[in-house]
C-alpha cells in the first residue's frame, strides 16, 4: 500500500503534498503583473486549492514560485467572475474587503512571529507582522526595497505577480537551509455589501480547523528552494 501511495504522489507532483519545490533560474524574473516573462513557464504549478469548509465547487487558483540569485518570485493566476475591489486604490487596509491572494511566512514553529502577504487584483498590498494568535501589527511594512508586486485584471479574472528579497526573507529568518514555511491563500467574495456576502476561503492546504482560519501552523507548508 505504501507503494501505491508513493507512487501516485510521484504521477501527481509535488502540489499533492505540504511541499512545493521552487526551480532556479540565472537571471531574474520581469515584473510586469501580467506573468508574461517566459520563465515561468518552467516553474512548477500549483493548482490543487480547496475549500475545506464549503461544498460547491471554487474557481481555479494557480501558483508558481521561482527564485534567482537575490529574489524569491511569485505568480499567482485567478480565475474571477466577479471580481470585488472596493474602496481607495492608495488606501492598503482596503485589501480587507476585497478579493486577494494571500502568502503567510513564519520564522518558527510557535509563529512568533508570522509575516503576512495580502495582495489584491489593483496590486494593492496589505503587509504586516503578527504574533500568535492574531495579534496582528499593521503599522509594521515590509521593506520597501525588498518587496514588489503588481497586479492586472483580465477576462477571466485576476493576476498578481511579484518578488521578496531573499536576503529580507534571511534576515526575518524566514529562509533557512534553503526551506521557507509558507501558506498560500486566497479569499473569493460575492455579494459584498448585501445583507448576506460570502466569502469564500481557499487554501493550497487544508489546516484542519472548525472554521476557515489561515493564522494557524497547520495551515503552512513548506517552499523549497531548489540548487
Amino acid at each position: 500500500m505504501l507503494y501505491c501511495i508513493l507512487f501516485i504522489f510521484a504521477i501527481l507532483g509535488p502540489s499533492m503534498s505540504n511541499v512545493y519545490h521552487v526551480k532556479a533560474i540565472k537571471e531574474p524574473i520581469n515584473i510586469d503583473g501580467r506573468g508574461t516573462d517566459p520563465s515561468w513557464q518552467q516553474a512548477n504549478n500549483l493548482d490543487r486549492f480547496q475549500d475545506p469548509w464549503g461544498l460547491e465547487e471554487i474557481q481555479k487558483t494557480s501558483f508558481r514560485a521561482m527564485h534567482s540569485e537575490d529574489y524569491l518570485h511569485f505568480l499567482f493566476v485567478v480565475e474571477d467572475s466577479n471580481i470585488v475591489a472596493h474602496g481607495d486604490p492608495a488606501d492598503k487596509r482596503g485589501v480587507l474587503t476585497a478579493d486577494r491572494v494571500e502568502i503567510f511566512f513564519k520564522s518558527n514553529g510557535d509563529m512568533k512571529p508570522y509575516y503576512c502577504l495580502e495582495m489584491d487584483p489593483w496590486g494593492r498590498v496589505l503587509d504586516y507582522r503578527s504574533n500568535y494568535y492574531r495579534q496582528p501589527e499593521f503599522d509594521w511594512e515590509w521593506p520597501e526595497e525588498d518587496l514588489h508586486v503588481l497586479a492586472s485584471i483580465n477576462p477571466s479574472g485576476y493576476i498578481v505577480e511579484g518578488q521578496i528579497s531573499l536576503n529580507s526573507l534571511r534576515e526575518m529568518n524566514i529562509l533557512e537551509d534553503g526551506k521557507i514555511e509558507a501558506g498560500v491563500f486566497r479569499g473569493d467574495f460575492s455579494n459584498l455589501g448585501s445583507i448576506d456576502p460570502v466569502v469564500r476561503w481557499i487554501t493550497w492546504i487544508n489546516p484542519d480547523t472548525e472554521k476557515p482560519d489561515f493564522h494557524v501552523p497547520t495551515a503552512f507548508g513548506t517552499l523549497i528552494l531548489q540548487e
